[in-house]
């Protein structure tokens, strides 16, 4: 892979966006004041210019975070980009950083959609890649789980772009440090309580574990994903019977993971999208003849095909 200048930047963006992105197509970016943000903000200045929208999201969680909104909107102000600080309110406890990060796509998403922009670019980069494949490794993702990250995913009816996914950070480091920048410091990545922490100190103390290499087997896993997910496509296509409030489903000979994912497609017919625990304990019911009821769908077999239909109301 050659240097990251603005021009690869910008040929990565456009190959995201797919046909009809050009030039003076409006982007936005999420820029917390970290070092692989203000990388991403560095880049796009050179690449798209003042059509490149700097959005940073002050969540109210740490008082430093007002401060660091200011530092980021004055380097895009210098850089001659268009700022705007979203402010947001998450509540402590449980699951804080999912929550935080759902509420921080949620204004940002407002945002693009009051402001006419489809495309959000994300600072995601390999080595975040690998953390999030040793985290979901340790929590016994499937495959779609262990693709990881997605250099373009939909989000909040926005096109969610990481065109730095395929570069380390030292790389994107090495870019502030050299427009003298000073990043801001965010105490929560040195956090032991959070998975992600715990993954970044693993792969800093081993050295076997190359976060390239893992990032490539996220990128590989990815494309098994999307494989298998045509096929299941297909497997549906040709193997469901729509008749009235039935729809059968034809498992025969289908190798395990398909047969899953038909009965998973055959719940989302009822729009109902089961998690992976409840779809394995039904799939589990029907293989062995029997019969189970999951959300507003009663499943059932008969002559080896499956039958799916609207569960009767509860009393």
């Amino acid at each position: 892979m050659g240097a990251l200048t603005p021009q690869v930047f910008a040929a990565e963006v456009a190959r995201l966006s797919g046909p009809g992105f050009g030039p003076d197509a409006p982007v936005a970016l999420a820029v917390s004041g970290g070092a692989d943000s203000l990388a991403l903000m560095a880049l796009a200045a050179d690449a798209f210019g003042p059509n490149a929208h700097v959005l940073s999201v002050d969540h109210g969680l740490r008082a430093e975070a007002a401060a660091e909104c200011t530092m980021v909107a004055g380097l895009a102000q210098a850089l001659g980009l268009p700022h705007r600080t979203l402010t947001i309110s998450v509540a402590t406890g449980g699951d804080m950083q999912a929550r935080a990060r759902a509420a921080r796509y949620a204004a940002m998403g407002d945002w693009c959609r009051a402001n006419g922009i489809s495309r959000l670019l994300t600072a995601h980069h390999a080595d975040d890649q690998a953390e999030t494949l040793l985290m979901r490794l340790a929590r016994g993702s499937g495959l779609a789980g262990l693709s990881g990250i997605r250099p373009l995913a939909g989000i909040e009816g926005l096109s969610v772009l990481r065109p730095l996914l395929g570069r380390r950070r030292g790389e994107l480091a090495a870019i502030v440090a050299g427009r003298g920048w000073v990043p801001a410091d965010d105490p929560s990545n040195r956090d032991s309580r959070f998975d992600r922490t715990a993954a970044r100190q693993l792969l800093k103390g081993a050295r076997w574990l190359n976060p390239g290499r893992l990032a490539a087997s996220a990128a590989h896993l990815a494309e098994a994903e999307a494989a298998l997910a045509w096929a299941a496509e297909r497997a549906f296509a040709t193997r469901s019977d729509r008749r009235g409030p039935n729809l059968w489903l034809d498992p025969e000979g289908l190798p395990a993971e398909l047969r899953r994912r038909l009965l998973a497609d055959g719940l989302l017919a009822f729009g109902h999208r089961a998690d992976g625990p409840a779809l394995a304990r039904l799939l589990a019911r029907l293989e062995a003849g029997g019969t189970g009821t999951l959300g507003p769908v009663q499943a059932g077999v008969k002559n080896g095909r499956w039958r799916l239909r609207p569960a009767r109301p509860r009393r």
